[in-house]
């Protein structure tokens, strides 16, 4: 210690003598107060609670302790905190996501991709023997109006896929196809390889012959079949960025190969991949298509199948596609 340094025991005598001076003063109670032996043994006892590592009757291991408590408890409430956000963030992220697929069905719960390629839809999965009739339309119109009568007849829906040039050619012929309940799919504007065309060109292509369609009959085309079959995973991206359904078949008819009548209907209905949710390809403009459709259509109703347009058969969202290009429910 210092020379001259007062220690805190010197003080605190000090403070209290100080103190017991002004109570006689001011007339507190008679005699001395405290007594010198009860400060004496009241700071004897404060010194040995601050050597023993105690300060104001609390242990410095107990205020540790306490402190530690605290900041448990702090953080276990900043970890409640936090899981109640993210829990509160998850909650809305579902919603959100959830409104979005109910405003945008196809972007979020459709799939046309498999292994990294994009493909059409060649055929449906379904337990219903149901099939699909598709005509393409792209030059001749010899035989349209024979063709819808004899639809007609069996009280039959089909989907046409038609050019821009055939729609401006026979609009008419258009005008009655939708009037007569079938469906009217976009088949390009002029009828040439998509895959080898840039996107905008693919674009145009589909949209030229839509807004023809469009202004013609009212009517909104979704279903699209690329000419000759031909498409690259831009061709089906394209389509459906136009919201368009790709479709292809998986039962081709060969009548645009002219081979007759019986070869038409043998070929349709005796095909290996004939089956629940077929569609088949035909045209009209061929040689013997019109001929062989009546029989055609009644050898498939003998077999069971039932004869429905493509819009019907198929799945507009909430599905996904095999390496087939089978058409799968989710």
């Amino acid at each position: 210690m210092r020379k001259n340094e007062i220690s805190w025991n010197d003080k605190i005598k000090l403070a209290l003598r100080e103190l017991e001076r002004k109570m006689q003063k001011e007339g507190g109670r008679d005699g001395v107060w405290p007594r010198p032996e009860e400060v004496e043994a009241w700071t004897a006892e404060r010194q040995q609670r601050r050597n023993s590592g105690q300060y104001c009757g609390v242990s410095v291991h107990a205020e540790n302790k306490t402190k530690e408590e605290i900041r448990r408890k702090n953080f276990a409430q900043t970890v409640l905190i936090q899981v109640a956000k993210s829990a509160a963030f998850a909650l809305a992220t579902i919603a959100l996501l959830q409104g979005v697929g109910r405003l945008l069905p196809d972007s979020v719960t459709v799939s046309n991709t498999v292994n990294g390629r994009e493909l059409p839809i060649y055929c449906v999965q379904t337990d219903e023997k149901k099939v699909a009739l598709s005509f393409d339309a792209a030059w001749g119109n010899e035989d349209t109006q024979k063709i819808l009568d004899i639809l007609k007849k069996h009280n039959v829906k089909v989907t046409f896929f038609m050019t821009g040039g055939w729609v401006e050619s026979y609009p008419d012929d258009v005008k009655r196809i939708l009037a007569d309940g079938h469906d009217l799919g976009n088949h390009s504007e002029n009828h040439k390889n998509m895959s080898q065309l840039s996107d905008e060109e693919k674009r145009s292509e589909l949209m030229d012959v839509h807004t023809k369609v469009q202004e013609l009959t009212g009517y909104e085309m979704f279903l699209f079949r690329p000419p000759y079959g031909d498409y690259d995973n831009n061709v089906i991206k394209v389509a459906r960025e136009c919201g368009y359904y790709p479709i292809q078949w998986d039962v081709d008819s060969l009548d645009w190969k002219d081979y007759g009548v019986d070869s038409i209907i043998k070929t349709v209905t005796e095909h290996k991949h004939l089956g629940n949710g077929s569609i088949i390809l035909c045209h009209n403009g061929a040689k013997y298509t019109a001929d062989a459709l009546d029989t055609l259509i009644t050898t498939l109703e003998e077999k069971g199948y039932q004869i429905i347009p493509i819009s019907e058969l198929i799945y507009r969202d909430n599905y996904h596609l095999d390496h087939e290009g089978r058409q799968i429910g989710n």
